[in-house]
């Protein structure tokens, strides 16, 4: 069983910055490849952005130049840094992982609870 456990939510006002991490329990975590996802009250989940298990990285265009995602492999963690944050980017966040499937569709095997953002103008 895959553990997925995102952190790192909160409030902050526009144009601040958070940094999300998802702390991954998954022995073959080198090999995963990881998403973000995000899901505003109302509106159905949305791709933010992935990173590759050789670290390829790409993004949704409503976030890109905004939000970097990185890895750790040693630490088993994927991290979301959003910066320029706005109004919109309020939603739960969730991060995902999957060893076969590397893109922007909600594909992905093993899912985390998820947490909020919350961004205030």
């Amino acid at each position: 069983q895959v553990q997925l456990v995102e952190s790192g939510g909160g409030l902050v006002q526009a144009g601040g910055s958070l940094r999300l991490s998802c702390a991954a329990s998954r022995r073959t975590f080198r090999g995963d490849n990881m998403g973000w996802f995000r899901q505003a009250p109302g509106k159905e989940r949305e791709f933010v952005g992935a990173i590759s298990w050789s670290g390829s990285t790409y993004y949704a265009d409503s976030v890109k130049g905004r939000f970097t995602i990185s890895r750790d492999n040693a630490k088993k963690t994927v991290y979301l840094q959003m910066n320029s944050l706005k109004p919109e980017d309020t939603a739960v966040y969730y991060c995902a992982a999957s060893s076969n499937y590397y893109g922007p569709k909600d594909e992905y095997d093993y899912w985390g609870q998820g947490t909020q953002v919350t961004v205030s103008s």
